[in-house]
C-alpha cells in the first residue's frame, strides 16, 4: 500500500520539469486537502488523548463482524483453503482464465509491497513492538473480509465471449444496491471505478515506479552513479515501461504467469533475509515476543497507552492487506472454478500472508536486531517529529547482520513495485473498461496511458496527486463494505453449501466429471 510508504522526491532533471511538477502539484493541493479530510477525517479515542482516521474502524468493524456472521470461517476454514489452493476440487476444463494458485498470486502481488517494508517500520517505531500482536490480530480478523469480497466478487463475475472475465466489485455492487433502484448502483459502481482506476494510474503506477528508481539509485552510488546523471531517470522508466507492456498485453494470463513465479521469489527472499537476522540472535526471541504481547498493552507505551498502540497495529495492518477494498476481488475472479465460494477460501489466505507472515517477519527482525536508528526514531518521533523513514528503519534493522543489505533490499523493491504495477494494471483497465466500454481499441488506449506514467513516475513525484489517490483508494472500502453487508446471506448460503458438499463427497464427486457447458453469461 503505498499510503503507509516515504515518498522518495528525485530532483527534477531540467527546470523546466521542476516546473510542470510544481504546477501540477499546486492544481492538486486544495484537491487532496479536501478529500483527505473527508475520508481520512480522525475521530478522537476516548482516554488516550489520539486520534485516528474512522475509516480504520470501518474497516475493523466489518473484520469482526464478518468473523461472527461466517463463525470463524478463518479459522474452519484453513485446512479447505489448502486444499483448494493445490487444486483438490478443481476441474481443468471449469469456466475462467486461471487457476486458484494463480488468482491468489496476482492478488497477493498488489497487497504485498512496500507497506510491508515502510509500513511496518512506521508501525514499530509509534507503537513500539505491541503494535505488532495488534497488526497480527488485525490481520487475522481481515481473512474474512477477504472470504466475503472475493466469494462475491465470483458469484457475479460475467464472462465474455472470448473467455476474459469481469468481476469484482464492479458486478456484486450493481446487485447490491440494485434494489434500491437503477440510480444508487450506477453512482455506487461508477464512483468505485473512479476511485480505482485514480489509485491505479497514480499510487499503483508512478510510486511503484518512483520508488523503484530512487531506490536503485541509492544503491549504484547516487547522484555520483550511474543512475545519478542527466535522462537516467527517463531510461530507466522507458525500460521498466517495457517490461510491464510485455506483461500486461497478455491480460490477466500474462499477469498471473508472471506472479506466480515473482510473488514466490520475492517472498523467498525476503523472508530469508528475515530470518538470517531473526536467528543470527536466536537468543533475543523469547524477549522479543514478550516485549510484543507486554507492549500490546502497556499504558506507557510510545503511542500513548494501550489504546494507541492498538489503533497503531491495526491501522497498519488494514493498510497493508486491503482487506475490505475490494481490490483482490478483481484478481480473483477470474479463476477456474464452478463454486464461487471455493475462491473466497483461497482469498482468506491473503491477510495470512501479507500480514501474519511477512508483516511480522519484518517487526521481529526490528525488534530483534535494535539498531541504533531505531531507538533514535523512536525518541524523534516521541519529541514531536514528522512520522519516520519506515525503509530505513527496516534497512538499518538487516545491516546490523547484513552489511550489503540495501543492494538485496533494491531488489526486493524491484520486485515487489513491478508485481504491484502489473497486478493494478489490470484492476484499473477493468475500472477503465467499467467507465469508457470494453472495445480492443478502449483497452489498449488504457495500456498506453498506463505505461506512460510509469515513465512519468520515475520522473517526477507529483505528491500531491499520490495523496489524492491514497484518499480514492479508500474511497473504495465506504462503497465496497456497504455492498458487502448486503450480500452477506449469499455468501453465507454459498459457504453452507459448499461445506455440505465437501463432507458429503459430492465436491469431489463434482470435481471429476467436466462442466456443463454454459453461455458467456454472468450470475443471475
Amino acid at each position: 500500500m503505498t499510503y503507509l510508504g516515504t515518498r522518495v522526491p528525485l530532483a527534477a532533471e531540467t527546470e523546466w520539469l521542476s516546473s510542470i511538477e510544481k504546477a501540477i502539484n499546486s492544481v492538486f493541493k486544495p484537491i487532496t486537502e479536501w478529500s483527505t479530510k473527508i475520508i481520512f477525517f480522525e475521530i478522537p479515542i476516548p482516554g488516550t488523548g489520539t486520534t485516528a482516521p474512522f475509516v480504520t474502524f470501518w474497516l475493523v468493524a466489518a473484520a469482526l463482524i464478518f468473523t461472527i456472521y461466517y463463525r470463524a470461517v478463518q479459522v474452519r476454514g484453513f485446512p479447505v483453503s489448502l486444499e483448494v489452493i493445490r487444486g483438490k476440487y478443481s476441474h481443468e476444463q471449469d469456466e475462467g482464465e486461471v487457476t486458484h494458485f494463480q488468482a491468489l498470486s496476482s492478488a497477493l502481488s498488489g497487497t504485498v509491497g512496500l507497506g510491508n517494508i515502510a509500513g511496518v517500520g512506521v508501525a514499530v517505531v509509534i507503537g513500539g513492538p505491541g503494535a505488532t500482536f495488534w497488526m497480527i490480530l488485525a490481520g487475522l480478523f481481515g481473512m474474512a473480509t477477504k472470504f466475503a469480497e472475493c466469494t462475491l466478487g465470483v458469484k457475479y463475475r460475467e464472462v465474455h465471449e472470448d473467455g476474459s472475465v469481469t468481476g469484482g466489485p464492479f458486478r456484486y455492487l450493481p446487485v447490491a444496491f440494485g434494489r434500491f433502484g437503477k440510480l444508487p448502483a450506477t453512482i455506487g459502481t461508477g464512483l468505485y471505478a473512479v476511485a480505482i482506476l485514480l489509485f491505479g494510474v497514480a499510487g499503483g503506477n508512478m510510486f511503484q515506479a518512483n520508488q523503484t528508481f530512487a531506490q536503485a539509485k541509492e544503491v549504484t552510488g547516487g547522484n555520483d552513479g550511474f543512475l545519478g546523471s542527466d535522462g537516467a531517470a527517463l531510461i530507466f522508466g522507458l525500460v521498466m515501461a517495457g517490461l510491464v507492456a510485455a506483461v500486461i498485453l497478455g491480460g490477466i494470463k500474462s499477469i498471473a504467469k508472471v506472479t506466480s513465479k515473482l510473488v514466490p521469489a520475492m517472498a523467498a527472499i525476503y523472508v530469508i533475509g528475515c530470518l538470517i537476522v531473526i536467528f543470527t540472535n536466536v537468543g533475543q526471541i523469547p524477549g522479543a515476543i514478550v516485549d510484543i504481547i507486554v507492549g500490546a498493552f502497556n499504558p506507557d507505551s510510545v503511542a500513548g497507552g494501550a489504546i494507541g498502540v492498538l489503533i497503531v497495529g491495526v491501522q497498519r495492518a488494514a493498510f497493508s492487506n486491503e482487506a475490505g477494498l475490494g481490490s483482490a476481488a478483481i484478481a480473483h475472479s477470474p479463476v477456474k472454478t464452478r463454486r464461487p465460494v471455493s475462491e473466497g477460501f483461497v482469498a482468506l489466505l491473503e491477510p495470512f500472508i501479507d500480514t501474519v507472515i511477512i508483516c511480522t517477519m519484518t517487526a521481529l527482525t526490528i525488534i530483534i536486531a535494535q539498531p541504533p536508528f531505531y531507538t533514535s526514531a523512536q525518541e524523534k518521533f516521541a519529541g514531536g517529529a514528522v512520522e519516520p523513514d519506515g525503509v530505513v528503519v527496516t534497512s538499518k534493522a538487516f545491516e546490523t547482520v547484513i552489511p550489503d543489505f540495501p543492494i538485496i533490499l533494491a531488489v526486493a523493491v524491484a520486485l515487489f513495485a513491478f508485481s504491484t504495477l502489473i497486478t493494478w494494471s489490470y484492476y484499473g483497465l477493468k475500472a477503465w473498461t467499467t467507465l469508457f466500454g470494453r472495445t480492443p481499441f478502449s483497452e489498449n488506449l488504457y495500456r498506453v496511458i498506463f505505461c506512460l506514467f510509469t515513465v512519468i513516475g520515475t520522473v517526477l513525484t507529483f505528491g500531491q496527486v499520490l495523496d489524492f489517490a491514497d484518499a480514492m483508494l479508500f474511497l473504495t472500502a465506504f462503497v465496497n463494505l456497504l455492498g458487502v453487508y448486503l450480500l452477506l446471506p449469499v455468501v453465507k448460503k454459498e459457504m453452507t453449501d459448499y461445506l455440505a458438499d465437501r463432507k458429503s463427497g459430492a465436491l469431489a464427486r463434482e470435481a471429476a466429471e467436466p462442466p456443463p457447458a454454459r453461455a458467456g453469461r454472468g450470475a443471475e
